[in-house]
Order: C-alpha cells, then sequence, then structure tokens
C-alpha cells in the first residue's frame, strides 16, 4: 500500500475560452471566435497521506483547475494523476449538483459518483439533511434553493461523505453566521483529522499557516514554489507586497 494519497506528475491542461460576440455576428450567425488558454504547464508533486497541502497564487493562475483536474472533473491534456484508489469529494461553491433533481436525489447521485454504496449514502442520509437545515427543501428540486440553501447542502454533503481525500475550493464556512460557526468547526475538525488527506485553495493565507503543512505556489499555470508553509508562505507574501 502506497504512503502517498496523491501524485500529479506532469500535468498539463488547456481549454478553450469563447470571445465575446458582435451583434453584427450574431446576425450572420458566424461561429463566435475561441482562444485555447493553458490554465496549467508540467506541475508534478506528492502529497502523503494524512497531510495538508495548501494552494496559493493569483486569480488565475490555475489553483481551481488542478483542484477539479484532480477530482476528475477536468481532464488532463499532458501527464497523470494517481489518487491510489482513495475516494475524493470537491467543495466547491457552485459545483456538483443537478438543478432538475431534488436535494436528496442529488445527495444520492454525489455519492455514486464518489464511491459509496446506497446502502452507505442511505445510512449518512439523516446526518446529511439535519446538519444542512433546509428542512422539506431536501425534497424539492434544487433550482428552488437560495445559494446560502445550495451551499449548505454542498457543505453537508462533502462534511458527512467522509471521504480519504478532501478538496477545499474557497469553502471552509457557509452561510448565516451561526451555520458559519458551524460548518467552519466541522470542517476543522475534518482537516485535522489524520485519516484525511487535504487540498485546500485559498487567499486567506493566515488559515493555511495555521492549517497546512505545505503549500504550493502557482503562478501563471506553473509552479513557483512548493514546501513547507512558513517559508512559501512568507515568499508569497512579499511577492504579493
Amino acid at each position: 500500500m502506497s504512503e502517498y494519497a496523491i501524485r500529479v506528475n506532469n500535468v498539463s491542461l488547456s481549454y478553450y475560452i469563447r470571445k465575446g460576440v458582435s451583434i453584427k455576428n450574431i446576425f450572420r450567425k458566424s461561429k463566435p471566435e475561441q482562444d485555447m488558454f493553458q490554465a496549467l504547464r508540467g506541475i508534478s508533486f506528492e502529497l502523503k497521506k494524512g497531510k495538508i497541502l495548501g494552494v496559493v497564487g493569483r486569480n488565475g493562475s490555475g489553483k481551481s483547475t488542478l483542484l477539479r483536474a484532480i477530482g476528475g472533473i477536468f481532464s488532463v491534456d499532458q501527464g497523470s494523476i494517481e489518487l491510489f484508489d482513495n475516494k475524493v469529494s470537491l467543495l466547491s461553491i457552485g459545483v456538483g449538483f443537478n438543478y432538475l433533481l431534488t436535494g436528496r436525489e442529488n445527495v444520492v447521485l454525489s455519492g455514486l459518483l464518489t464511491g459509496f454504496t446506497r446502502e452507505e449514502i442511505d445510512a449518512k442520509m439523516d446526518n446529511i439533511i439535519e446538519f444542512a437545515e433546509i428542512g422539506a427543501f431536501i425534497d424539492k428540486p434544487v433550482s428552488t434553493y437560495s445559494s446560502g440553501m445550495y451551499s449548505k447542502l454542498a457543505f453537508s454533503l462533502v462534511s458527512e461523505l467522509n471521504t480519504d481525500i478532501l478538496l477545499i475550493d474557497e469553502v471552509l464556512s457557509v452561510g448565516d453566521e451561526k451555520f458559519a460557526r458551524k460548518s467552519y468547526q466541522r470542517m476543522k475538525e475534518l482537516i485535522e483529522d489524520k485519516n484525511h488527506t487535504v487540498v485546500i485553495v485559498s487567499h486567506h493565507l493566515e488559515t493555511l499557516d495555521e492549517l497546512c503543512d505545505e503549500i504550493l505556489w502557482l503562478h501563471d499555470g506553473e509552479m513557483k514554489m512548493i514546501g513547507n508553509s512558513p517559508d512559501v508562505l512568507s515568499k508569497y507574501r512579499n511577492y504579493m507586497q
């Protein structure tokens, strides 16, 4: 059994960005122009089981793209990502739910896609619903949810499914003040549990300094630095100033 939970080897990833369409071209029914954007270039690192990796960088540096690649949402153009049969979940507001399905149906679907059995999901369902605090809306389409209800259910689902690898994209707490305190405490407990391997993307450097073992600094899709948290964060702070 490997001592590593994640191995990212020479990963590059690009995608098309559609340019703006003029009124003239709409009536001409011409195809919109697209630019190729290189989001990641030659990213390589290993993360041991139970470790916490923070990812920093300016907006557009590839942080969220990297998380989505590790989570299997994006396919890489080059290189490989190994998860050593670990179950992985991504907590990122706006990712993961089908708006036509009910909250309960989305919980089941997300759990199955993550690798849990229907029996395992059913056993966790009551806890997910109780923590989310959305009441009868659990059996209504997600399209009827407010943004707060959506984020509460998404957070509750990820925190209760308890996967081997947690990918956290800026979301350490959600909801109103009371729920935010509860959700932050839950997330902190999950992160500090050595049974979990965690990758956190955040601009909140104090939180990363407190929680993370290592920091990966991305710049324009490339690795600028990786190492222990104090060293990398110190250089990153100096750079940003």
